[in-house]
C-alpha cells in the first residue's frame, strides 16, 4: 500500500478504464498527435534531417530514428517545503496496463521494456524554489511513443493526492495530533472520493510515523476507504433530526436503538441554535437509557447508548444562544472558542443535577465527562491554529473544502520532462533550459 506496510496497490485495487487510456481518451490532445507522429515515423524508418541538435558536442546526430527514440523522463513537485507524495502506485499501475501501441485492434503492451523507478506512497519531497534542485517521485527510461499518452493521467493523480495529503498533513499538525474528520466528499464530484481518502489515510501515517502519534482515520464515505478498507463514519445529520420534529434527543435515541454499536454516537446539537442545552439533553437521555440497560443485566445492549460525542456546526452567521455578546460580536458567530468552553464546562458538570441514585453518580460523572466535542464549519489551518493556541477544549476537528486548497503555498502542481535521451547507444543529457537530471535516494527500481 505505501511506505508504511512495503506493499504497492494494483489494479484489482484501481480498476482503471484501461481500453480507454491506452487510446488516449484521458490524456492531453498534443500527447496523442505526438504518440501518432513518431508511430508513423517509425513506420517510415525516418531519422534525424535537420541541422541544428542540441546535442552535446562531439555526438553526431545521423542516423537518430526519432520515431523510436527512448527518453529518460521523471517526474516532480514544486509544492514549497515538504510534500507528502500520494498517487505513485496509481501512476506505476496506469505505466503497466497502458504503456505500448496498437496494431489495429490489437494493443501491444510493451511496458516491461521500460526501466521504472519510483518512491513509495507516502515519502517526502522537499522543494527549496530552485527548479534545478527538485526531487523527482518517478524516473522511466523507454521508448517514448509507448508511454507518451500517460503523461496527463499520471501528473493528475500525482497532482491531485500529494495535495490532498500534504493539506490533510500540515491540518494535521495544526491539531496537535487530534483526529481530524475527513469531509470534504460534498465539495467534488464522487468519482475521486477513494483516491481522497486514501490520500487521507496516507498524510494520518506519515504524521504518526513523523510525530511519534497514534491519530485514528474518520472517513465520512465508505468510497473513501475503498483502496484500504475503511468504512464511513460520521454523525446524526441535520435532516435526519428534522426527521424526528427537530428532536435532537430523540432522534439519537433512535439511532443508537437501531444502528450497529460499533458506529459511534457522535449527536449533531446545533438544530435549535441551542449546543449546550441540546447537548445536555441529548447526553442525560442516552445515559438514562444505558442505565436502565445496565440495570436490566443487558450490558451488550447498553453499549449503544453510550454518548460518544457532540458535534457543533453552527453557521458562521449565527450567534449561538448560549453565547451572550460580548467585546467584538464577530467574535461570537458561529463555533467559537467561547461556546466550546462553555459547552465543556456544562458537559463537566451537569451530572451533579441530576437525579440519579447516588451508586450512580460515578457512572453518571464518567458517561458525561468522556463526551467528546466535535467541531465543524469552516474549519481550516488557520481556525484550528487559533483554536489550538487558545487551548479551546475541542477534541476532534472536522475539515472539509479547505483541504482541497491549491494555490500559493498549497498548491501541488507535478510535471514531468524529459531529461535524457538516448543516442547510439548512450544515455545523453537532454533538458529544456531550467531543467536537469536530478537524483533522489529514494528512489527504487520497480521493473
Amino acid at each position: 500500500m505505501s511506505l508504511f506496510n512495503g506493499k504497492r496497490l494494483d489494479n484489482e485495487t484501481f480498476k482503471l478504464d484501461v481500453e480507454r487510456m491506452r487510446r488516449g481518451w484521458y490524456s492531453d490532445k498534443y500527447f496523442v498527435n505526438i504518440a501518432t507522429m513518431l508511430q508513423e515515423l517509425s513506420k517510415q524508418n525516418y531519422t534525424y534531417q535537420g541541422k541544428n541538435s542540441r546535442l552535446p558536442q562531439g555526438i553526431p546526430p545521423e542516423g537518430v530514428a526519432n520515431g523510436d527514440i527512448e527518453v529518460e523522463m521523471q517526474w516532480f513537485n514544486r509544492r514549497p517545503g515538504k510534500t507528502v507524495v500520494v498517487g505513485v502506485d496509481k501512476a506505476l499501475t496506469m505505466l503497466k496496463h497502458a504503456t505500448g501501441y496498437f496494431e489495429g485492434e490489437q494493443f501491444i503492451n510493451t511496458a516491461e521494456q521500460l526501466k521504472v523507478w519510483a518512491v513509495q506512497d507516502g515519502c517526502t519531497v522537499q522543494y527549496n524554489g530552485d527548479p534545478m534542485q527538485i526531487q523527482p517521485v518517478l524516473r522511466v527510461r523507454g521508448r517514448y511513443r509507448d508511454f507518451a499518452l500517460l503523461e496527463t493521467p499520471t501528473l493528475g493523480i500525482l497532482s491531485r493526492a500529494s495535495r490532498i495529503a500534504t493539506n490533510v498533513y500540515q491540518t494535521q499538525i495544526a491539531a496537535n495530533g487530534k483526529p481530524l474528520m475527513f469531509f470534504p466528499a460534498r465539495f467534488d464530484v464522487h468519482e475521486v472520493q477513494a483516491a481522497d481518502g486514501y490520500a487521507y489515510l496516507i498524510a494520518i501515517q506519515r504524521y504518526n510515523l513523523d510525530y511519534a502519534h497514534n491519530t485514528s482515520a474518520f472517513v465520512s464515505t465508505d468510497a473513501q476507504g475503498d483502496w484500504w478498507g475503511g468504512f464511513g463514519g460520521g454523525t446524526v445529520s441535520h435532516s435526519g433530526i428534522a426527521s424526528f420534529l427537530g428532536d435532537t434527543a430523540e432522534a439519537m435515541l433512535a439511532f443508537a436503538r437501531v444502528l450497529p454499536a460499533k458506529i459511534s454516537r457522535i449527536a449533531l446539537v446545533d438544530f435549535s441554535n441551542d449546543c449546550i442545552g441540546t447537548s445536555l439533553e441529548v447526553c442525560r437521555a442516552m445515559f438514562d437509557e444505558h442505565m436502565r440497560l445496565i440495570k436490566a443485566g443487558n450490558y451488550e445492549e447498553a453499549e449503544r447508548y453510550r454518548l460518544f460525542g457532540v458535534r457543533l456546526d453552527t453557521s458562521a452567521s449565527l450567534r449561538d444562544i448560549s453565547v451572550l455578546p460580548l467585546g467584538d460580536p464577530v467574535l461570537d458567530l458561529g463555533v467559537n472558542p467561547r461556546l466550546v468552553f462553555l459547552l465543556r464546562q456544562a458537559l463537566d458538570s451537569d451530572w451533579q443535577n441530576w437525579q440519579v441514585p447516588e451508586a450512580d453518580r460515578d457512572l453518571a460523572r464518567q458517561f458525561c465527562q468522556e463526551v467528546k466535542i466535535v467541531v465543524s464549519g469552516g474549519f481550516d489551518i488557520q481556525k484550528i491554529t487559533n483554536f489550538e493556541k487558545l487551548g479551546v477544549p475541542a477534541d476532534i476537528y472536522a475539515v472539509g473544502s479547505s483541504l482541497f486548497n491549491n494555490h500559493g503555498e498549497t498548491k501541488t502542481d507535478f510535471t514531468a520532462d524529459v531529461v535524457r535521451v538516448k543516442v547510439h547507444d548512450d544515455w545523453v543529457n537532454l533538458t529544456k533550459v531550467g531543467r536537469q537530471a536530478v537524483d533522489n535516494p529514494d528512489l527504487e527500481r520497480v521493473w
